[in-house]
């Protein structure tokens, strides 16, 4: 099973161990990226980082922590938009979803959005919808 309950969502949390998602595309057709939302444990809190990446993807190159950002002049994007710090794993979930879109149901561990990624792209690099049909959250405001 690639997604995480919200028990093991929040557990993972507690262990210091990073969980994220995939939220779909950015940008546009002439210069296309992707997002992603991570939540990182960093000692006593937790830090929501938002990811957007130039979609330099294909078949046999799907790591996103190895593309570039979408916007390479803004420095803050470099390793992700800090978003938000909360000091609990529920709370940081919460911000995470609202501040994205994210989606409860659609946590994976660290490093398998890249797993969310492929299947975008074997879906065709879907705008509107997710390879499941379903919506893509919508870019924060």
């Amino acid at each position: 099973m690639r997604y995480l309950a919200e028990p093991f969502a929040l557990g993972a949390l507690r262990r210091g161990r990073a969980i994220e998602q995939f939220l779909g595309p950015a940008g546009s057709p002439e210069h296309p990226g992707v997002r992603y939302v991570e939540v990182v444990p960093v000692s006593t809190h937790y830090e929501i980082f938002l990811h957007t990446l130039e979609d330099v993807g294909h078949e046999t190159f799907a790591d996103l922590v190895e593309f570039p950002p979408l916007d390479p002049d803004n420095e803050e994007e470099e390793f992700g938009l800090l978003l938000a710090t909360r000091d609990d794993p529920h709370a940081a979930l919460e911000t995470a979803e609202e501040a994205t879109g994210a989606v409860r149901g659609k946590w994976v561990n660290a490093g398998l959005a890249q797993d969310e990624y492929h299947d975008y792209l074997s879906a065709g690099r879907p705008r509107k919808t997710d390879p499941h049909g379903h919506p893509w959250p919508p870019f924060p405001s």
